[in-house]
């Protein structure tokens, strides 16, 4: 059973004062809790060995996919290929940051990767700032909580500048509008980028524009001037720039390969963002205790959930029970891509019977725990809850 402290103190004051007042919503639920998930200090270590190793697993899995040339069977547009293989074997294009999934941990429960969100992860701003504030209104020490994302970030962004001298550190920031959860992540990456020596900049993605020959840019609104920038990080999937834009997937391929701009996340991350890589490292690390069986086929006598290659926040995910019939499903947008099936493992619960997820993210290491609170699917009415070591 999962434990949660109720706070003397709730989050809201200080996500109204930070101006992100999108995460206090409007909903019959709050999407922030005044609550803190109880973690003990071994538990927070095993959360952050796990998706070390994951990490280095999902390195050795996504090498598999490009030596047998498995792009096709992994949902990986064809038009996207080159820019994979040419990222993947340049070490000057770093995987910034990514977000595992987790199933277990507390309680004696084991750890389980449910999947990596490696390409546009979100909760960023809930994991780095609103639990830190809310642990800190409340007078408590910050080393009672597994949370070095904004630190780790910022060392990401100068050991970027670090493999990369011959280029400006000039850096684009880029999102889809109408989108204040997306806005509030780029914001503080761009904080991140700043303090590490970056000249930040935004613009939505419909206004950036973009050249084979000379890179990305987006135009001044005071002086009318066009401004290039040598690195672009787009919240924006990179199978859909490949699927809804080929053109502009192509212009990206020749721009990264004259050095014009370096894009974060680099292209190869969408290796470890289809679930079909979840099949592949069940392939290379059978019965490993961090994973599930997952298959492209439904798993024979035992239950299981069925997902999608790209799909976001629990859309188009049925749980299926042993026999194959439907125990619950979510539908969505994303029910054209291929599907994996993947054993099912119970999430953490608390007394009232909410189920808990795990997020931890990693940047070049693991550095940073949240919880998802919500039923047996999680989707985008969850609730996040911050954790306090004890």
């Amino acid at each position: 059973m999962i434990l949660t402290r109720k706070m003397a103190s709730g989050p809201d004051q200080q996500v109204h004062t930070i101006g992100w007042d999108w995460m206090l919503g409007t909903d019959t639920l709050p999407y922030l809790v005044n609550e803190q998930v109880v973690v003990s200090p071994q538990e927070a270590d095993a959360y952050y060995e796990a998706a070390n190793e994951l990490f280095a697993m999902y390195v050795r899995a996504g090498q598999h996919i490009i030596d047998q040339n498995r792009f096709q069977e992994a949902g990986i547009p064809a038009n996207l290929t080159d820019l994979i293989r040419y990222t993947w074997d340049d070490d000057r294009h770093i995987h910034l940051y990514g977000r595992f999934d987790l199933a277990g941990g507390i309680d004696y429960k084991p750890i389980k990767l449910l999947e990596f969100n490696a390409d546009t992860a979100t909760c960023i701003p809930e994991t780095a700032v609103v639990q830190y504030a809310h642990l800190k209104a409340n007078k408590l020490d910050e080393k009672q909580q597994f949370n070095a994302v904004y630190e780790t970030l910022v060392s990401q962004f100068r050991y970027l500048r670090q493999q990369n001298p011959d280029m400006d550190p000039s850096l684009l920031l880029s999102a889809m509008r109408d989108s204040p959860e997306d806005d509030a992540n780029v914001a503080v990456l761009g904080e991140a980028a700043r303090e590490a020596g970056f000249d930040v900049a935004f613009a939505y993605i419909d206004d950036v524009e973009f050249s084979a020959t000379d890179g990305v840019f987006r135009q001044d609104s005071f002086s009318g001037q066009f401004v290039r920038y040598d690195y672009w990080f787009k919240l924006v999937p990179w199978e859909y720039i490949a699927e809804e834009e080929p053109e502009l997937t192509t212009i990206l391929t020749e721009a990264v390969r004259n050095r014009k701009v370096i894009v974060l996340n680099p292209a190869y991350t969408l290796l470890f963002q289809t679930k079909y890589i979840l099949k592949v490292l069940w392939e290379l690390f059978p019965n490993h205790p961090l994973l599930l069986e997952t298959s492209t086929t439904p798993l024979t006598g035992k239950p299981m959930v069925e997902k999608v290659l790209f799909g976001r926040e629990g859309a188009n995910v049925r749980i299926l029970e042993a026999d194959g019939s439907q125990r619950l499903a979510v539908e969505g947008e994303y029910g054209d891509y291929p599907k994996i099936y993947q054993a099912y493992t119970g999430l953490n619960t608390d007394e009232a019977g909410n189920t808990y997820q795990a997020g931890v993210f990693f940047a070049g290491e693991a550095c940073g725990l949240g919880y998802r609170r919500g039923g047996l699917i999680l989707d985008n009415g969850a609730q996040f809850v911050g954790h306090q070591i004890m």
